[in-house]
């Protein structure tokens, strides 16, 4: 069985594309430019499942067209539209550069206190002031600068906040 911990989300399965089982595949990390995968991991039903590409192209640098072993029809791979992707922490190599999308599900502490501060939900780089959202809704600068630890086995990042961003 596949565990949380285990894996990272990288995307959003979108719309079925044709009628031969294809689906397209929404990406907001380069992790195919890194490294080669036989397969991906989806959320499907609350279970993390590894599914295997038969084929898969890119539309975009963030879009790719992807076509699963065994899902034949577009019934089926309907079935696996807004399922989210995960990529396996195994297949990275530890030296390979991540992008900000890998800390979604880190825990952010506080550098003063030692203290939890939230659970990161996702990453904001769209612009110049890289945010990380977390669960609550709240946002904190993600700035490299600010980073004083990253424990990927214990998925933490201590981070020196800003005085007064809690209150915000």
């Amino acid at each position: 069985m596949i565990r949380q911990e285990e894996v990272y989300q990288i995307g959003r399965i979108g719309k079925t594309h044709g009628v031969k089982g294809e689906v397209s595949l929404h990406f907001d990390d380069d992790v195919f430019d890194r490294t080669d995968a036989d397969y991906v991991v989806l959320e499907v039903d609350g279970l993390l499942v590894p599914f295997f590409f038969e084929e898969y192209r890119f539309r975009s640098d963030s879009t790719a067209i992807v076509k699963f072993c065994d899902i034949d029809t577009q019934e089926r791979a309907r079935q696996l539209t807004g399922c989210d992707v995960y990529f396996p922490l195994s297949l990275t190599p530890d030296d390979a550069p991540v992008t900000w999308a890998f800390f979604v599900g880190f825990t952010l502490i506080d550098a003063h206190t030692g203290k939890p501060v939230g659970t990161i939900a996702s990453v904001d780089d769209q612009t110049v002031n890289i945010l990380f959202e977390l669960e609550g809704g709240q946002l904190i600068p993600a700035a490299e600068e600010l980073i004083t630890d990253i424990d990927r086995d214990n998925k933490t990042i201590t981070i020196e906040l800003p005085e007064g961003i809690l209150e915000i």
